[in-house]
């Protein structure tokens, strides 16, 4: 195998004028609007779980006055609870996902409502990446994006949870590394790196819920998923 691809310069452009996302909105639609006159192919767009939540109608009412009221929902958006720990519940998701309160959020969101995680975040992306290619002919890839803690370190980062037209991992075993000496193990979740990039730009407060990633190495552009791709299997997990 040849050697690692990519090295090239990248360019991180926030979305701006998105504004707030209601149920039935077309994102794609809503991005031409904005962005439809600077996008370019191969463009990647990354694009936050909150708005495509919201226009995908995942949202539940929960009690405003109640700060616990959304616990239920944590519940049943769970397959299986894997720690408890004073309010905090670390689950698994139908996707296969690890984290906090089963992805179930009530911040950026009118009071008395909670977000949910999309149904088929890799559907999701793919829909938006259809949409912007009908309607402006720029063929671009999408990720959807969401904030998740990482187990062994603080703070939280933003990871891929959906993808479409990008690579999920970019497997570089069997490449040489700078010294010449062959990669046994390493696998990379370009998808990761992408969506951690865009928020930097996008930021948790700033009402900026898109951002597009220029100059993503060609090699990575290629049909992605996350759920098959970067959720690990069981059989493969050693603290589950």
């Amino acid at each position: 195998m040849d050697a690692e691809p990519g090295g090239g310069e990248l360019r991180v452009i926030p979305v701006r004028g998105i504004g707030e996302i209601r149920p039935g909105d077309v994102l794609a639609e809503v991005v031409a609007g904005v962005a439809g006159t600077w996008l370019l192919p191969d463009d990647v767009l990354v694009v936050t779980q909150k708005v495509v939540s919201k226009a995908e109608g995942r949202l539940s009412p929960v009690d405003p006055d109640d700060p616990l009221a959304h616990k239920a929902l944590v519940e049943a958006e769970a397959v299986r609870v894997l720690r408890r720990r004073g309010d905090l519940v670390m689950t698994e998701t139908r996707h296969g996902f690890v984290c906090a309160n089963s992805g179930v959020d009530v911040s950026n969101v009118e009071r008395g409502w909670a977000v949910l995680l999309p149904l088929d975040p890799d559907r999701s992306a793919r829909r938006i990446r259809d949409g912007l290619r009908a309607r402006l002919g720029v063929e671009v890839a999408v990720v959807v994006s969401d904030t998740f803690g990482r187990p062994w370190r603080r703070g939280v980062t933003d990871v891929a949870i959906g993808v479409a037209g990008l690579a999920g991992v970019v497997d570089l075993r069997g490449s040489t590394d700078a010294l010449g000496r062959e990669l046994q193990v390493t696998e990379v979740c370009v998808a990761d790196e992408v969506a951690a990039a865009a928020e930097l730009v996008m930021g948790k407060a700033r009402g900026i819920p898109a951002a597009v990633v220029r100059g993503v190495d060609p090699a990575f552009l290629r049909e992605g998923s996350v759920r098959s791709e970067i959720v690990r299997p069981h059989a493969e997990d050693l603290f589950r």
